[in-house]
C-alpha cells in the first residue's frame, strides 16, 4: 500500500494518474496549500522542501519519496511497467520527463502566477511566460507529429506532461493551432486510468472550464499566497 500526499495541481495528478496506470493500491490524503499543511513538521518529515506530492511506501519499511519526477520513476521502476529496461529507450523517457520538470511545469507555473493570481497584471511578464509555454508546446508538436506518445510506448513521460499541458487555458494559452498536440492531449484524456486520475483529488483548473466558485475561490487563495510572497507554485 502507498500513502499518497497530494493536491489538485497538475504535480498532484501527475502522481495519481501514475498510480491508477499500474494499478496499484493507494491512499490519498489530500493536503490543504492554503492553511500549509505541506509546512508542517509531520510533513517536513516526508518532505523536507515541503511540497506535494510526496509518497511513503507501506511496502517497503514506510520508505518516502517526494518530487514528482522521482516518484514517476521510482513507481515506474517498483512494477517494471511505464517505462522500458533497454537503456537508450530509457533514457528518452527520461529526457522527456526531465523537458517537463525544467520547461513546461516552471514556465506554466509563472504564467499561471503572473496571468491569474498576481494582484497586478503585468503585461510583459505575462507576454515572456506566455511566449515561452507556446514554444514549449510547438516543441512537443513538432515532435508529436511523427510520434503517438512522447518516447515510443506511452510512459511517465507522456504523464509528466500530459497532466501540466491539458491545463492549458488556465495559463492563458490556447492550442487549436498545434494539431497533433492536440491530438495526443485528447488520446490521453480518453484513458480510463487517466479520467481516474485527475479526479483524485478534483480540479477546478482543468482547461479553466467549469465549476467557477471553485475556480475563483482557487484563485483567492493563490492570490493570498503571492502576496505573503509564497507563489501558487509553493508545494505544488
Amino acid at each position: 500500500m502507498i500513502d499518497l500526499y497530494t493536491a489538485a495541481t497538475p504535480n498532484g495528478h501527475k502522481v495519481s494518474i501514475a498510480l491508477e496506470e499500474l494499478a496499484l493500491p493507494y491512499e490519498i490524503h489530500v493536503l490543504d496549500l492554503g492553511a500549509k499543511q505541506q509546512k508542517e513538521p509531520w510533513f517536513l518529515a516526508i518532505n523536507p522542501n515541503g511540497r506535494i506530492p510526496a509518497i511513503v511506501d507501506r511496502d517497503e519499511n514506510d520508505f518516502a519519496v517526494f518530487e514528482s519526477g522521482a516518484i514517476l520513476i521510482y513507481l515506474a521502476e517498483k512494477t517494471g511497467k511505464l517505462m522500458p529496461q533497454d537503456f537508450k529507450a530509457r533514457s528518452r523517457v527520461l529526457q522527456w520527463l526531465m523537458f517537463q520538470m525544467g520547461g513546461i511545469g516552471p514556465m506554466m507555473g509563472q504564467a499561471n502566477v503572473f496571468f491569474r493570481y498576481f494582484p497586478e497584471k503585468i503585461q510583459p511578464a505575462i507576454d515572456r511566460y506566455q511566449g515561452e509555454v507556446k514554444r514549449l508546446f510547438r516543441v512537443l508538436d513538432s515532435h508529436l507529429a511523427g510520434n503517438a506518445y512522447l518516447a515510443g510506448d506511452y510512459s511517465i513521460a507522456d504523464i509528466a506532461n500530459w497532466a501540466w499541458v491539458r491545463t492549458h487555458r488556465w495559463s492563458g494559452v490556447e492550442v487549436d493551432d498545434l494539431p497533433h498536440l492536440k491530438r495526443w492531449i485528447d488520446a490521453l484524456r480518453a484513458r480510463p486510468a487517466v479520467q481516474r486520475g485527475i479526479e483524485r483529488p478534483l480540479s477546478s483548473i482543468d482547461g479553466g472550464v467549469g465549476e467557477e466558485d471553485k475556480a475563483r475561490q482557487f484563485v483567492e487563495d493563490a492570490r493570498k499566497m503571492v502576496e505573503t510572497g509564497q507563489s501558487k507554485s509553493e508545494g505544488i
